[in-house]
């Protein structure tokens, strides 16, 4: 996993995401999961490309269940996008690049 990307718990989720001053986008994750195994490399890419912009953590749903619970997360992989606190956008499954960076334009 690239340096960029950080990977959460539920112990730090509020910390590192809801009182984040800058946009964070979460992948909510499983290993077993072959689609989040495709956009892993797509969520590092972004993770680079828009740092310094944007904080970008990954949350595995198996090894941390209450955040997701919270959520209301379902399927993997699901992109949460937060602003402010706040849920600013949702994708669910493996999309292409183009699609996250078109939620990222109406975030940031």
């Amino acid at each position: 996993m690239s340096g960029s990307v950080i990977e959460l718990g539920d112990a730090e989720f509020a910390r590192e995401v809801l009182e984040s001053k800058e946009p964070v986008l979460v992948d909510f994750t499983a290993t077993w999961c072959p689609p989040c195994r495709v956009l892993g490399p797509v969520i590092e890419s972004v993770a680079k490309d828009y740092e310094g912009r944007l904080k970008v953590a990954k949350l595995n749903v198996d090894d941390h269940q209450a955040t997701p619970q919270q959520f209301g997360i379902r399927a993997m992989p699901t992109l949460l996008f937060f602003k402010d606190g706040k849920v600013a956008g949702q994708i669910v499954g493996a999309v292409p690049r183009t699609r996250i960076e078109q939620t990222l334009r109406e975030i940031l």
